[in-house]
């Protein structure tokens, strides 16, 4: 469960190459290598992309399919704990083959890797049961790494989804005027004790409403909340 604050059950923070975390969960067995399956219709990219991961440190790469339908019929068998899935692809596209393997492989996480960051296509995978959303810009370590965090259970979102995301989303008119005050302040990356001695108001207080704003707005985490302020000339 994610947190505002990212405490024990929550954490979100953002890499210098853009990516965004979000702890959902963290039942991953650290010891064992990661068992990663490729899903893209490209052989290039296919080929370049399971070369790279394969060569990681503590990444395993499990199988490999051209696309949706090839996955939902072999990657099962495969035993993979992350699943990179391209968007597009001809046939069965990565949402619905999303969807297929969600059933078959309930426990793995899925991560949408694409070129593509329309948020209809977000929104479609994220329903689907995906946990992530990157972008092929990643570099081999950075994409290595989110392989891992997924299976540990963070999921992943590159930056500017999640600009896109904040961009299309409900407006400040929902807040109160104090609710906006310290949406201002979390946007500024003040601390909970901070906004608290700013507003006068205890540190529960504050949680409190920080918990109501990202509820009322949809929001999943400080990341979002502060790219909301921005996004509508609150900061």
């Amino acid at each position: 469960m994610v947190t505002e604050d990212g405490n024990e059950n929550g954490h979100e923070d953002a890499n210098e190459n853009g990516v965004g975390n979000v702890r959902v969960d963290g039942n991953a067995d650290v010891d064992a290598p990661v068992r990663v399956f490729v899903v893209d219709d490209q052989d290039l990219v296919r080929e370049g992309i399971t070369a790279l991961l394969g060569i990681q440190p503590g990444i395993e790469v499990a199988g490999s399919a051209r696309d949706g339908a090839e996955a939902a019929a072999t990657a099962p068998a495969c035993r993979p704990d992350v699943v990179l899935m391209d968007v597009r692809m001809p046939g069965i596209d990565g949402v619905a083959a999303t969807e297929l393997l969600r059933r078959s492989l309930p426990v793995c996480k899925i991560v949408m890797l694409t070129t593509f960051d329309d948020d209809e296509y977000v929104t479609r995978a994220l329903k689907a049961g995906a946990v992530g959303y990157l972008l092929k810009n990643l570099p081999a370590v950075e994409l290595a790494r989110a392989v891992r965090l997924a299976h540990a259970g963070v999921a992943q979102f590159d930056q500017t989804v999640i600009a896109n995301l904040a961009a299309g989303l409900p407006t400040p008119e929902l807040l109160t005027p104090r609710e906006t005050d310290v949406l201002r302040l979390v946007s500024a990356g003040a601390t909970n004790k901070e906004i608290a001695s700013r507003l006068y108001l205890s540190e529960g207080t504050v949680k409190n409403h920080i918990s109501r704003v990202l509820s009322r707005l949809g929001l999943r985490d400080r990341t979002q909340a502060a790219l909301y302020a921005k996004d509508n000339g609150l900061v």
